[in-house]
């Protein structure tokens, strides 16, 4: 049965890039009503950073070679790393039982929220198996970020994510932006609410596509 696997990383409780993960979800139940639906909120139930511990796991999983997760219990028995293992292991068995794995998440300063990045320091280990999975990431921009408009170089979200689900094996992404969410609220964008309002309603329309596409068995889960 497929699995996917729900992540939520604005800080705002009514955001678009909620908005659009909620769809994306409906859609998704509705479409696979065999299907497992993990979510978790990286804001309401925070990450906790990594430490030395942690770090250690990472280091210690690559000098062993290991290449499951029976071999890194067996790694990380050592008392002084058996807390930071008991608190990474959970998060690393939702990703890997998960055929789709789906990100939402706003524009902060350019890249990724916080509570994103410490969710995938904490998980990220160089042997877990992503390959063969899916991957959508629904964000949400204040401003324009698209091919063409003057910030388009300062676009370090979809970049940066591009690049770490391609070194961890998962080639399979979509993006998915919301842009000019700020159009609403701000009078110097007033201007641009039209265009907000486009984008928004183009991302719900993909977000529906993506979510009702047959996924491929994940021969990890």
């Amino acid at each position: 049965m497929p699995q996917l696997l729900h992540l939520d990383a604005s800080a705002r409780s009514d955001s678009f890039s909620r908005e659009l993960g909620a769809a994306f979800a409906d859609h998704w139940k509705a479409a696979h009503p065999d299907g497992v639906y993990t979510y978790r909120d990286l804001v309401a139930d925070p990450v906790r950073p990594i430490d030395e511990a942690r770090v250690r796991l990472s280091t210690l999983s690559s000098l062993n070679g290991v290449k499951d997760l029976a071999t890194m219990d067996e790694v990380a028995a050592a008392p002084e790393l058996a807390g930071a293992w008991a608190l990474t292991r959970p998060l690393i068995e939702e990703l890997i039982a998960a055929d789709v794995l789906v990100i939402g998440t706003p524009m902060y300063n350019f890249t990724v929220p916080g509570a994103l990045k410490t969710w995938m320091d904490r998980v990220t280990l160089p042997w877990i198996p992503l390959a063969g999975k899916s991957a959508v990431v629904l964000s949400a921009r204040g401003g324009a970020y698209g091919p063409g408009t003057p910030r388009e170089p300062f676009d370090f979200q979809e970049p940066f994510l591009r690049a770490y689900f391609s070194v961890l094996g998962l080639d399979d992404v979509e993006f998915v932006h919301t842009e000019l969410t700020h159009a609403p609220v701000m009078p110097f964008l007033a201007r641009f609410r039209d265009v907000h309002a486009a984008s928004r309603a183009a991302a719900l329309d993909r977000v529906k596509a993506l979510a009702t596409r047959v996924p491929a068995e994940n021969p990890a889960a």
